[in-house]
């Protein structure tokens, strides 16, 4: 049999702008007027440009270092991480990676993507940073989409877009499932105001199990973040219960990290159903009812061994 022949992909239309047109036209009087107030508040705008992919109108500038903050919604910074960009900048003596800013409408600039070279070079003593800014404040909003400094563990990005829900809520009353592409992951709300109340909670033990419960609500955001302090209260309960079905192995002479991954895959009643459709309530509500009946002493060690998995996050 002949072998078959691969489809050739089909090459991209061209799109957006070439680069000799990105500064062929005259700003629109906001991005004009913009750029006044960066000069007015300490800033220098280097130019005024439109993105070649989208046409959207920005300005490349020079900020008081001063002036400009992380949104808040982004993940804690990171001492050791910063102490390390800063010895990187330092050693090269440049900046050579402009942050994005918003102009709010107190003055200061908000970085959706800076937090830590922010912090880099405030370490260094640095008087200024160097940022594109786009005119429309909205943008910061959309951090999840730019934020090129992604949290790199479920804790910190469950924090992350807890946070932007929670700012958002007063400003956009659309449906929750509207914000999909801000928010990336329904459970990733749910999981953020549950360590929101206790910092060492296990997100990624129950994390699989969220991922096909716990789905995009069609309330409004406001009313939606109320049923995921529901949600979270159910969940920090069903935690409470896994960690007394722990305490129970614990006592009977088991040892190992993999403890509370294994109960809760004994009390996980999807566990084998793969493929099929599960509610929140009715899943979290089984599993704390399997939880609140556990009984240590029908566990034997074989069972443990085979359970393998990866040991609950703390």
């Amino acid at each position: 049999m002949p072998a078959r022949k691969r489809k050739s992909k089909v090459a991209p239309e061209p799109r957006g702008l070439e680069a000799r047109r990105v500064t062929a036209a005259q700003p629109p009087a906001a991005v004009a007027a913009l750029a006044q107030q960066v000069a007015d508040e300490g800033g220098t705008v280097l130019a005024p440009f439109r993105d070649p992919l989208g046409g959207h109108w920005q300005l490349l500038a020079v900020l008081p270092l001063e002036l400009v903050e992380p949104t808040p919604y982004q993940r804690d910074l990171s001492p050791t991480h910063v102490a390390r960009l800063a010895d990187a900048i330092d050693r090269l003596g440049r900046f050579l990676d402009p942050v994005i800013a918003v102009r709010t409408e107190g003055g200061k600039y908000w970085t959706p993507n800076g937090h830590h070279r922010l912090g880099a070079l405030k370490s260094l003593g640095a008087r200024a940073i160097t940022a594109l800014i786009v005119p429309e404040l909205e943008v910061a909003h959309r951090i999840l989409l730019l934020n090129t400094e992604k949290a790199h563990n479920l804790r910190e990005r469950a924090l992350e877009v807890i946070r932007l829900a929670e700012g958002l809520a007063p400003l956009d009353d659309r449906p929750e499932r509207e914000f999909e592409a801000e928010f990336e992951e329904a459970a990733l709300l749910t999981l953020g105001l549950c360590y929101q109340q206790n910092g060492r909670f296990s997100g990624g033990a129950y994390h699989p199990v969220l991922k096909r419960v716990d789905k995009f609500l069609a309330a409004k955001l406001p009313k939606a973040l109320e049923s995921r302090r529901q949600r979270a209260g159910k969940l920090l309960r069903l935690n409470e219960a896994v960690n007394q079905a722990v305490s129970g192995l614990k006592a009977k002479g088991f040892e190992s990290p993999y403890l509370k991954a294994f109960v809760v895959a004994r009390i996980n009643p999807i566990r084998f159903k793969r493929g099929a459709k599960a509610e929140f309530d009715e899943t979290i509500d089984k599993m704390l009812a399997a939880a609140e009946r556990f009984d240590a002493a029908k566990v034997k060690l074989d069972q443990l061994a085979r359970s393998g998995g990866a040991p609950a996050e703390e």
